[in-house]
């Protein structure tokens, strides 16, 4: 990926105690500038046109236009023209298949690496990865694959959860699920608390947000980075 690329991923739309991208307004503001609007990608909620209305709400209340990606008759002419990108949050699988059926994935691509600015929630985020292995989303429908868009070389966690030490559940933790995804994998991970998100602008990757974050390589201890921190080093990828 060229050194034009500037993404915003999210690893929450809501946060507790606020409403939609509450948290991200002035991250999201700062990131746009000057741009007319954004090209709304809704694929990964079920009804696309309340998710749309919610969303064209919330970025007209920032002073952006917003169009739906599911409301043109062209998606790919229109991704490729898009002023900038926003992919909600939702089921990660049903998001990547959809982005597959109407051929969008190397348009993104496309569209990134020229610069376009790319915004991401939760699932949104995900995709942006090399591929959606480190999502916590049931796979309630069958991608063709796993391949995302790749945009980065790393894998993100949205939401990530630290261990309750007074629960009585049983099943694995956070951590030691993506410690799994080690074992066969070696991109690598990292875990968003909510309320945090990775600024990337060319070759710099900044976390940004209320909350640290979580850094999984293989074969060494996770990392706990607080805001403001560089993770330049994840753009380069694992060998």
């Amino acid at each position: 990926m060229p050194s034009e690329r500037r993404l915003l991923l999210i690893s929450n739309s809501t946060l507790h105690g606020s409403g939609y991208l509450d948290h991200a307004e002035a991250p999201i503001r700062d990131f746009l500038g000057a741009m007319p609007g954004v090209l709304f990608v809704p694929y990964a909620l079920f009804d696309r046109n309340a998710y749309a209305a919610r969303a064209r709400e919330r970025f007209a209340k920032m002073g952006y236009a917003l169009e739906s990606l599911h409301e043109v008759s062209d998606p790919r002419r229109a991704a490729m023209n898009a002023p900038a990108l926003f992919i909600g949050g939702g089921n990660t699988f049903r998001l990547l298949k959809a982005l597959q059926d109407f051929s969008l994935l190397e348009t993104i691509r496309r569209r990134v690496a020229e610069g376009g600015p790319y915004i991401g929630s939760s699932a949104g985020s995900i995709v942006a990865c090399p591929t959606i292995r480190t999502t916590n989303d049931m796979p309630i429908v069958e991608p063709d694959s796993l391949e995302a868009l790749g945009l980065v070389p790393f894998q993100i966690n949205a939401h990530y959860l630290d261990p309750d030490p007074a629960s009585t559940h049983m099943g694995e933790t956070r951590e030691e699920r993506l410690r799994q995804f080690h074992e066969e994998n070696a991109a690598p991970v990292v875990g968003l608390r909510e309320g945090t998100m990775l600024l990337i602008e060319g070759s710099t990757v900044l976390l940004q947000g209320s909350a640290d974050a979580r850094v999984f390589r293989r074969g060494q201890a996770a990392v706990e980075l607080r805001p403001g921190a560089r993770l330049d080093d994840l753009l380069v990828p694992a060998a």
